[in-house]
């Protein structure tokens, strides 16, 4: 199997640091980056015709507006993104200072401070935030594969 630096170096930070048992006496603990609320944003060519589609497997919208071209579905804990005319390929969609119905954390990993983490661990970023800002900010990489990756953070900075 072919090592991947880059992925390495992004799982290692994103995993919690160690691998607890599940014995009573052992304590869980959270990831030292806290990514927030987790979707796949899907390119879609036809707005109306995926929504149609993705109703029929049980999801429903929760967000989004449809005549800007972009809705987010839920079925349980389980959220889409679906995009028309905005992205060029599916990503991988992390909100940091959201949990999974969308409400805002009162701590959390900010966005700037994310992307400094990868940055440090030599993680090559395609877009970056501003890092001298407080609020709302996103940046985004790709994978060795070519999928992207969208840190999009809509709150304040936690501090």
């Amino acid at each position: 199997m072919k090592t991947l630096p880059a992925l390495g170096a992004l799982l290692a930070l994103v995993l919690p640091a160690a691998i607890h048992s599940t014995s009573p006496t052992t304590s869980t603990h959270e990831p030292d980056m806290q990514l927030g609320n987790f979707s796949v944003s899907l390119t879609v060519k036809d707005l109306a015709a995926s929504r149609e589609f993705y109703q029929k497997l049980g999801f429903r919208e929760v967000s989004g507006v449809f005549e800007q071209n972009w809705l987010v579905l839920q079925n349980g804990t389980v959220k889409i993104g679906l995009f028309q005319g905005m992205f060029e390929r599916n990503m991988l969609t992390f909100n940091p200072g959201w949990d999974s119905n969308g409400k805002p954390l009162e701590s959390f990993t900010d966005v700037r401070e994310l992307q400094a983490r990868l940055k440090e661990a030599g993680v090559e970023l395609t877009s970056e935030a501003d890092e001298s800002a407080t609020g709302p900010a996103h940046f985004t990489l790709t994978d060795p594969d070519g999928n992207p990756i969208l840190f999009d953070q809509h709150v304040d900075s936690p501090r």
